[in-house]
Formats: structure tokens, sequence, C-alpha cells
């Protein structure tokens, strides 16, 4: 043998015949964890550190829901309003007979409202959109309405409020 192979700084990989069995990683313990609190900490002061995070998470006031956008007051305003248009066919509001798909209020105030009829056949298709721009540009704060006919997803009526179903005897 040379000098060289015997001051080896490497080691050969093993031929992919032998099998090589590695050690199992040491188990955990319980000793072993680390305690999150520490044991200086007596009973009382915990309890203290406890009474002042509910103290202020009790305290907290929700954020005022803003006045334009989703889920904002304008927003509920308009649907109030289209709560008050009754379809002349049936005796139930359009919104809970769920003829409006949906409501958007812009941060400038703008309302947009994707809504359809129950066919497009109905006698009120050419007056019903123009009636729901009426009336949702006509609540205080809306600067612009605007209506979008849509057909698809057609009407169904499981697209009614269970009140609707309610009112026409369908539960």
């Amino acid at each position: 043998m040379s000098e060289a192979s015997e001051n080896k700084d490497y080691v050969a990989a093993p031929s992919p015949l032998d099998q090589v069995v590695a050690p199992k990683p040491p188990r955990a313990r319980v000793s072993d964890a680390v305690d999150p609190e520490p044991a200086s900490e007596s009973a009382g002061e915990k309890l203290e550190r406890k009474r002042d995070y509910l103290a202020g998470f009790l305290d907290k006031q929700p954020d005022a829901a803003p006045e334009a956008g989703a889920g904002g007051a304008l927003q509920q305003a308009v649907v109030d309003a289209l709560k008050e248009i009754y379809d002349p066919e049936i005796p139930v509001n359009i919104y809970d007979l769920g003829l409006i798909y949906d409501v958007e209020v812009s941060d400038e105030a703008d309302v947009k409202v994707i809504m359809t009829l129950t066919t497009p056949h109905c006698p009120v298709a050419e007056s019903m959109p123009g009636e729901v721009e009426l009336r949702a540009g006509s609540v205080p704060g809306v600067r612009h309405a605007e209506v979008d006919l849509v057909w698809d997803p057609p009407w169904g009526p499981d697209k009614m409020t269970d009140e609707a179903r309610l009112e026409l005897g369908m539960l």
C-alpha cells in the first residue's frame, strides 16, 4: 500500500449492496422539556398577570364599522331599501326572494347591485331593474347606483330565504 492510501481524509460510500443501519435518535424525555414559565413566579403573580390580560381584552371596544365598503352601514341601508321592493306576482320582497345576488359598495359610496329575475319573460323585466336602481340611489349617502341584470346562475326556489319560504308555505 502506498503512503497516500494510509492517511485517508475521507470515508468511502458503502456499496449499494451493503445494508447500512443508522443509529436511532435519542427519545425525548419529560425532564428534557423547557419550562415555559419561570419557577420564580408565584401563583399570585401569575393570577395578576392573567387578570391584566383579561382586563385589557374586555375593555377593548369593537372597531367602528366602515360607512362604505363591504359590511358597512351604507351597504346595510341599501339592503334595507331593497327589502321594501316586492315582486308583483309573489308577496315577498325581492331580497328575501333571492333575486339580489350581491350589493357592492365602493369606498366612494358607489353602489352596484347584481340581480336576476325569476324568468327572462317576467312581466316586470323592463321596470324592475330601474326600480331597484332608483331605490338604491335614493339611500342617503349613496353617490351613484348601478344595476347589473344577470341570468347566470339562474334563479331557483333554493335561493329564497327561510322567511320567504315560510311566507309562501314552502317550509
